[in-house]
């Protein structure tokens, strides 16, 4: 109602009252710096909006590429001390940026030939040998300085995610979840009956507004939170990796090494091999004299690196992401996308971020409101336009028709319901076992290799074992492979039946 007093207001709320107060004057130019933070994906839209009917000059520092794109007319790019403009919206940045650092390749390459005949003549050259030539020992040292300041196409950061034992094909199974806060008149259904299952390789994203339940969701989803009614099934062998959007996981006083190693030494393991912890850092554009200072001089974006250093060190087959393209440079989100694409496991995360859902989620579940959830397949954009699809059918069904036809006509001819098969009914009753029974016989086989004594020991016997767990491996994801495909078509059976 306007009399809260900003500082009990949220980081969302915070910001939309201090973008109301900016844009309230219609001001001849505005002036925004990561305008998007905090912000869900509706404040966005508006934000976008009132900036469109805006007709004063706009600046705008955004890591948010959708945002810059539907605003901007030209573009300027600050690149290791030296700004370039362009003279077209943000949506052909990224073509002009690889166009110029390609072309900086070449001419990077052309000056360390030119060094390298340079360095000839001094060492062989007849000149050379007799009396130093002033000139060309002073053009050698600025071709020297002039590659110093090449400094590469920009630093950039190198992720790769500790990857963990596979998970089970079926990672969770929720259903009819229901979440309430407060009591009697003063409860707020947060969740209502909702239902979702999630198996291996998927990327789930939950998107809607702040205080939509999101946060909820997720920690109903991964077991923080006990749900009022409904339940939730996590597959066995989880290694869950977690960013949460508070940043909480960083201690002040600690230092930077530290802080990825959990205190444990100078070795990180990164995707099963040991990594000395300051080249590690150095992955994430930390130098060594930085791995030593303490986590409290960090700005919000080297905060945002070394989360991902520090939830990348550890291994997972479970990714939960809680907004974790806040603070993030063009360069690590374009990276991030690339590992989130490419890791072996699984994702849940929330986002406000369209271009980054567009490019990661394979399935987003929107908060409708009243504590509803709907899943759609797909990206943003995917979910925008079966949302749209959906409109026109639901407002058809509403419309009365003109002529009543006869009740008989109207009565459908309800075919017999399709039943599944004799083997593949067997099968989907017997594979949840025997998928049980190779995962304990797996874990006792690594049991046994994980025994350094056996190598030295036993080696015949260690290269036996190490054949069966493959074995064991290859057999259980076939088994799995085939119970998801018959569960899928008992499902897809049962609904045509109903």
């Amino acid at each position: 109602d306007g009399t809260e007093n900003p500082a009990l207001l949220s980081g969302g709320e915070a910001r939309r009252a201090a973008l109301a107060r900016t844009l309230a004057p219609r001001p001849d130019i505005l002036l925004l710096d990561e305008p998007t933070n905090h912000l869900d994906v509706t404040a966005i839209e508006w934000l976008e909006s009132e900036l469109k009917a805006s007709r004063g000059a706009l600046v705008l520092i955004s890591h948010d590429r959708r945002f810059l794109e539907n605003l901007s007319r030209a573009t300027v790019w600050l690149d290791r001390g030296k700004t370039y403009r362009l003279e077209k919206s943000f949506a052909h940045f990224e073509a002009w940026r690889d166009a110029m650092l390609a072309q900086e390749e070449v001419e990077r390459h052309k000056l360390e030939r030119q060094i390298a005949a340079e360095e000839h003549w001094l060492r062989y050259g007849v000149t050379a040998r007799r009396k130093r030539n002033v000139g060309r020992l002073e053009r050698l040292r600025g071709l020297r300085t002039e590659r110093r300041e090449q400094v590469g196409s920009l630093g950039a950061v190198k992720m790769e995610a500790a990857e963990g034992s596979g998970s089970g094909t079926k990672v969770i199974d929720a259903k009819g979840l229901s979440f309430s806060y407060g009591d009697g008149d003063d409860s707020r259904e947060i969740v209502r009956d909702f239902s979702l299952r999630i198996h291996r390789g998927d990327r789930i994203a939950l998107v809607g507004p702040n205080g939509a339940g999101k946060t909820t969701l997720l920690n109903l989803l991964t077991g923080k939170l006990a749900p009022q009614k409904g339940n939730v099934k996590l597959g066995q062998g989880l290694l869950m990796a977690e960013l949460d959007q508070n940043r909480s996981r960083l201690h002040p006083e600690q230092s930077l090494a530290a802080a990825v190693t959990d205190g444990s030494g100078d070795t990180v393991m990164v995707a099963g091999k040991p990594r000395h912890v300051m080249s590690y850092l150095q992955d994430f554009l930390f130098t060594p004299a930085q791995a030593r200072t303490p986590v409290k001089v960090l700005s919000g974006g080297e905060r945002a690196r070394l989360l991902l250093a520090k939830l990348f060190a550890a291994p997972s087959n479970f990714l939960v992401l809680d907004e974790p393209t806040n603070d993030l440079d063009l360069e690590t989100l374009d990276l991030l996308e690339e590992v989130i694409a490419d890791y072996p496991g699984t994702a849940l995360l929330v986002s406000h971020d369209r271009d980054f859902l567009d490019r990661v989620a394979t399935a987003i579940v929107l908060a409708e409101g009243d504590g509803r959830f709907t899943e759609y397949a797909g990206g943003y954009a995917d979910m925008l336009a079966q949302r749209g699809a959906a409109a026109p059918a639901r407002e058809t069904a509403k419309k009365p028709k003109a002529d009543k036809p006869d009740k008989a006509a109207e009565r459908p001819v309800r075919a017999a319901p399709p039943k599944m098969n004799f083997s593949d009914a067997h099968a989907l009753k017997v594979l949840p076992d025997k998928i049980a029974a190779a995962e304990a016989a797996i874990a006792r086989l690594e049991s046994d290799l994980s025994d350094p004594a056996l190598f030295s020991g036993n080696p015949k016997r260690f290269g036996d074992l190490s054949a069966e767990l493959v074995k064991l491996r290859a057999q259980k994801d076939a088994d799995e492979e085939r119970w998801l495909a018959l569960e899928m078509a008992r499902e897809e059976l049962e609904g045509s039946g109903g």
